[in-house]
C-alpha cells in the first residue's frame, strides 16, 4: 500500500510508532467511530527487514494507548474525539502533554478515511510543531488491500512539503501503513479485533498534570527522537 505521510526525519523509529488496530465485522463499530483493536507496529527499512524494537497499540472507542519499550516508565494515551495526547507514568501518579516527545502521537490518531490530512494537522498543531499551522494536503490514489485489510492510499504533503503515502482502513477511520520517502515503512500486523478493557483508557483518579519539559529533553537525546518521522 501507499500512503503519503511527510516525515521530516529520514529514517523510521518503532520505538515511539503507534501500533495500529484493525477492527472486523465480530468487533463493535460504527460511522461515529465505535470500534475496538490492538496490534503490533513493525519498523521496516527499504529493503523490508524488520529494525528497531516492537510497540503495541491499543484502540477503543477513539481512544488510544501505546506502549514501547523506549518508554517503559509509562504509555502514551490519545483522545481522539477530545484531540488530546499524554503520557502517563503510573509511578509517579503523573501525567504530561506528550507534545514533541513523539511523533506516535501525531500520526497515529482516528481520522476521516475521506480527508486524513484534518486530523493530522490538528495532531501537529497539538503537538506544537512548528510548520503545522501551515495547509497539508492529502490526494486519495486509489484503493488497495494491505495485510487483507481493505485501504485507501493517499499520497500526502506536509506545510514544510515533505511527501510520503499513507494507507487508511476505513472501516476502522485509521492509518494501517505508512511509507517515508526513502522507502522505508512502519505498519499494523498480527491485527486483533476484540474489546479491550476500560481500564486500558481511563486516567487513573487522583493523578496531577506535569510539566513535559524534562521528558522531552530526555528523549531529544536518545536514539527515538533521532528515528521518529512525522506525518
Amino acid at each position: 500500500m501507499h500512503t503519503t505521510i511527510p516525515l521530516s526525519i529520514g529514517r523510521w523509529s518503532i520505538a515511539l510508532w503507534l501500533t495500529l488496530g484493525v477492527a472486523s465485522a465480530g468487533a463493535s463499530h460504527g460511522s461515529s467511530g465505535v470500534y475496538e483493536f490492538s496490534a503490533d507496529i513493525v519498523n521496516r527499512d527499504a529493503d523490508g527487514v524488520s529494525v528497531g524494537t516492537g510497540a503495541r497499540l491499543y484502540v477503543a472507542n477513539r481512544m488510544v494507548r501505546i506502549e514501547t519499550p523506549e518508554a517503559s516508565a509509562g504509555f502514551f494515551l490519545i483522545d481522539g474525539a477530545a484531540g488530546t495526547a499524554f503520557f502517563v507514568r503510573p509511578t509517579q501518579q503523573v501525567f504530561m502533554d506528550a507534545k514533541q516527545s513523539t511523533r506516535l502521537t501525531q500520526v497515529f490518531v482516528p481520522v476521516d478515511p475521506n480527508d486524513p490530512c484534518r486530523q493530522w494537522q490538528a495532531a501537529a498543531k497539538n503537538a506544537g510543531v512548528p510548520s503545522a499551522g501551515g495547509d497539508w494536503r492529502c490526494g486519495r490514489i486509489d484503493t488497495a488491500i494491505v495485510d487483507g485489510r481493505r485501504t485507501i492510499e493517499f499520497s500526502v504533503v506536509s506545510p514544510d512539503q515533505k511527501s510520503s503515502r499513507g494507507w487508511i482502513d476505513p472501516d476502522l477511520e485509521f492509518p494501517i501503513q505508512l511509507r517515508a520517502a526513502d522507502g522505508t515503512t512502519i505498519a499494523l500486523e498480527h491485527i486483533r479485533v476484540e474489546a479491550q478493557p476500560a481500564s486500558l483508557f481511563a486516567m487513573p483518579p487522583g493523578y496531577r498534570k506535569s510539566d513535559p519539559q524534562a521528558l522531552i529533553e530526555r528523549i531529544k537525546h536518545s536514539d527515538v527522537w533521532v528515528g521518529a518521522p512525522s506525518p
